[in-house]
């Protein structure tokens, strides 16, 4: 099975949620507060450059973000047929089709109108909207070199909700690597340390391809193939 680098999973079930409920929904909030002004400061180039998420520019992530708000349940299973079940088809889709019809204005708008929304993932909770806008706000700072980073507690509570399955999702090839963060009492797996902030480390599992100085280790190479501030992968 292949996956593409679009999507960003639902890192846990809502039965296997154990973190408080509103520390979770705070952040949620924060971040899309903080993305949106991030956002307000980028110009027309920045919109349209390159995101971490292959085929697509800012602007196709930002749609992407604020897909959930503008669809209903019934506009959802509509357009999944569409795409016969496949959702990275069907997203691809729908981030192509909404900055076609929608300005980057628009889109901004769309995302600050709606920091406090409840929309949670199917299956993912409240949790997996927060790494949803979490990653994706990633592939734009960390793709175009700006300074902004999340908080590391905030990293953090994705990185503690995430599951083998979670990790399985990307088809990332974690194979004799021991994931260990420099800013965050966390590691995974087990074999040769390839070190970073949680926040790259974030990037590593979800298949993203990023600045090889962001990674410290022998298997540093691996994942790396993205110059900082945009370029092309390698």
């Amino acid at each position: 099975m292949s996956y593409t680098l679009r999507s960003a999973p639902t890192w846990c079930a809502e039965e296997e949620l154990t973190m408080d409920e509103g520390t979770l929904r705070e952040a949620v909030v924060a971040e899309r507060r903080e993305l949106a002004g991030m956002l307000g400061e980028l110009t027309t180039e920045q919109w349209g450059a390159p995101s971490l998420c292959a085929g697509w520019r800012v602007r196709e992530v930002v749609a992407h973000i604020t897909m959930p708000f503008r669809m209903s349940v019934a506009q959802f299973g509509l357009e999944m047929a569409k795409a016969r079940g496949n959702f990275d088809r069907m997203a691809d889709r729908m981030a192509r089709r909404d900055t076609a019809r929608l300005s980057d204005a628009r889109l901004l708008a769309s995302l600050r109108d709606n920091v406090e929304h409840p929309w949670r993932p199917p299956g993912g909770g409240t949790a997996g909207a927060l790494s949803h806008d979490v990653i994706h706000g990633l592939d734009i700072s960390v793709a175009l070199g700006l300074p902004r980073r999340p908080p590391v507690e905030r990293i953090g509570l994705i990185l503690g909700s995430m599951r083998d399955r979670n990790v399985r999702y990307f088809g990332t090839d974690l194979t004799g690597v021991r994931l260990e963060a420099t800013d965050l009492d966390w590691h995974l797996g087990d074999g040769e340390p390839l070190r970073g902030s949680a926040r790259d480390l974030l990037l590593v599992i979800c298949g993203r391809r990023i600045p090889a100085e962001l990674l410290e280790g022998t298997q540093a190479p691996r994942y790396a193939g993205r110059s900082a501030g945009g370029g092309d992968f390698s």
